[in-house]
């Protein structure tokens, strides 16, 4: 006995058949009132075996040589019951049905003749008695109605099996063209990943994922001859500020390429402030994606946005004119396509961020050489050279006037000192031992220390206590110095008699640090404007150093009003997503 995959339709219809000869013969016999014990244990016997048929097809299990034994006991069931019943004289003409149709199912027009054939043969030798009796018409018209049942049934037997033939080919070519497309969308999606893990490149990423994504969704059975659907459009949009810029584009026109959108309504705003696909069915009516041309022909829109996290990198759209084109298999197609995407962009996007991180770090380092440098040309050295030189008048006046030599040695001692007070400033500021062993408040009170001793300068330090406890040591590092040169800048340019710093809380997970002074202060939007031609980076270290700390920088200045410099300085992701991207 064998196990199939899938049920035998031959096997079902011959069951169904025999039941249905089974209910005939039982009407027949109870019309012409011939029920009894005989009769009735044959039909049992029949239904028995039937119900042996039907189980063995539920199960998808079939005999050895199946057809011919189910075919040989049938005949011989159908024979039997024709013996005993007296042959063609009684209602049991109607059970040469039984194999015969046994026979058109099987074997079709062949099996049916000879079936019926057999039959009409055990027919007419049961039969014998019967002529001898004067049954000749009723014979007659019994054999005449069994070959008119071959006759009927192989015909149709055929047909009907080449039907069901035909059916079966066409449904097992239908999945195995779908086996077929889901293997080349699941190839598209192996090529996406591969492809995308591959590249670190912006436009590949973009244009890797809309091409692969016309793959998936219009698959083929032949890879080699690919059937894109011409009126699917899609695009990736990525934010490069406010402002969301055409990355890649298929089916966009010349005009639509140049369309900045902002995702301040419609579908763009309900998929940000949601952070989940959606889609639509009017999307040429949409208030920001009307005004692309390509989309005004679509109906339905698939529109997701490229998240990670906090981090919102643009939307992919995909547009098509048919309104029932994104079904769900589609939708989630479309969906890992853009979630992959989202892991290229990402991996891109940090890849980028190195690269800009290490030529940061070089110009970092080149102007920290470059500022070391200059104060070593404006203070030490200077006070060295002076030293020199006044050594040399010192000397000349030991020959002529020893009182006036040791008062230009006590000159000369006191430059000294200011000097080492220099150098030990610069080096402290170069590298704070005591904020890795005493943290931020500690060095910011030993800086302003410092600057009261070798510069004069009134430094004011006020920093609550509550917000570093949980701060990490390296931003606590770039506050301290951020901190240094807010207040050096302060020193050398504004002339500012007090410089006050505070540390304090603004709202829940953010952190507010002050820089201000009461110096001369200075056009803002004017230094902007002329920052390329300065030598200093000051300004450039304070952005650049917000950034590490993931902050907000603002600084509020004018002539004769000093200078205040604000760093909004987030504690959590939570509220560094907030800081950087409020809700609208």
């Amino acid at each position: 006995m064998r196990k199939f995959e899938t049920p035998y339709v031959a096997d079902w219809l011959a069951v169904s058949l025999r039941w249905v000869t089974l209910m005939g013969l039982l009407i027949s016999l109870g019309l012409r009132d011939l029920i009894n014990a005989v009769s009735l244990t044959l039909v049992l016997l029949m239904a028995l075996w039937n119900i042996v048929m039907s189980a063995l097809a539920g199960m998808n299990l079939r005999l050895r040589f199946h057809r011919y034994i189910v075919l040989a006991v049938d005949f011989l069931l159908a024979a039997l019951f024709f013996y005993l019943q007296g042959g063609l004289g009684n209602a049991s003409v109607w059970t040469g049905l039984y194999p015969i149709l046994t026979g058109a199912v099987y074997f079709e027009l062949l099996g049916s003749l000879v079936a019926g054939a057999l039959f009409i043969a055990w027919q007419m030798l049961v039969s014998r008695a019967s002529l001898a009796e004067g049954f000749t018409i009723s014979i007659s018209s019994g054999l005449t109605l069994t070959v008119l049942f071959t006759l009927v049934c192989g015909v149709g037997g055929r047909m009907l099996m080449r039907r069901l033939r035909f059916q079966r080919r066409t449904r097992l070519d239908g999945e195995e063209r779908r086996r077929n497309m889901e293997s080349e969308r699941l190839r598209a999606i192996y090529e996406l990943t591969s492809t995308l893990t591959a590249t670190l490149s912006y436009k590949r990423v973009l244009d890797s994922a809309l091409d692969l994504g016309y793959t998936a969704l219009n698959p083929t059975a032949d890879p080699d001859e690919p059937e894109l659907d011409e009126r699917l459009v899609s695009a990736v949009y990525l934010f490069r500020g406010d402002e969301l810029r055409i990355g890649s584009a298929r089916r966009y026109t010349n005009a639509d390429m140049r369309v900045n959108l902002h995702g301040n309504e419609g579908i763009l705003k309900k998929i940000f402030d949601e952070g989940e696909p959606l889609l639509s069915t009017d999307v040429g009516y949409d208030p920001e994606l009307g005004r692309i041309i390509a989309l005004r022909s679509c109906t339905a829109a698939y529109c997701f946005p490229l998240r990670s996290g906090f981090n919102v990198y643009g939307m992919m759209l995909f547009a098509h004119p048919d309104q029932n084109y994104f079904t769900p298999e589609r939708r989630g197609l479309l969906d890992i396509i853009g979630r992959q995407a989202v892991i290229a962009v990402q991996n891109a996007r940090l890849y980028q961020d190195l690269v800009e991180e290490k030529e940061r770090m070089i110009e970092v380092q080149e102007e920290a050489r470059k500022k070391l440098a200059r104060d070593l040309h404006d203070g030490p050295t200077q006070s060295v050279a002076a030293m020199a030189m006044r050594i040399n008048i010192a000397r000349r006046m030991m020959t002529k006037n020893v009182d006036d030599a040791v008062d230009e040695l006590k000159k000369i001692e006191e430059l000294a000192h200011r000097t080492t007070k220099e150098i030990r400033h610069m080096l402290f500021t170069l590298r704070p031992l005591i904020l890795e062993s005493q943290g931020l408040t500690a060095a910011l009170e030993a800086m302003a220390e410092k600057m009261r001793e070798t510069f004069q300068q009134n430094v004011i330090v006020n920093v609550n206590e509550n917000i570093l406890e949980n701060m990490e040591m390296g931003k606590q590092g770039v506050i301290f110095y951020i901190i240094e040169e807010a207040t050096n800048n302060a020193r050398k340019h504004a002339n500012a008699v007090h410089i006050w710093v505070r540390l304090r809380p603004f709202e829940t997970g953010i952190a507010l640090l002050e820089i201000e002074d009461d110096g001369l202060g200075f056009d803002v939007e004017s230094v902007h404007r002329s920052y390329d031609k300065r030598g200093s980076l000051g300004m450039v270290n304070l952005r650049e150093r917000t950034e590490l700390v993931s902050g907000l920088l603002n600084i509020d200045s004018a002539p004769g009003k000093g200078a205040r410099i604000q760093v909004y300085i987030p504690l959590t992701e939570e509220a560094t997503d907030r800081l950087h991207h409020p809700k609208r």
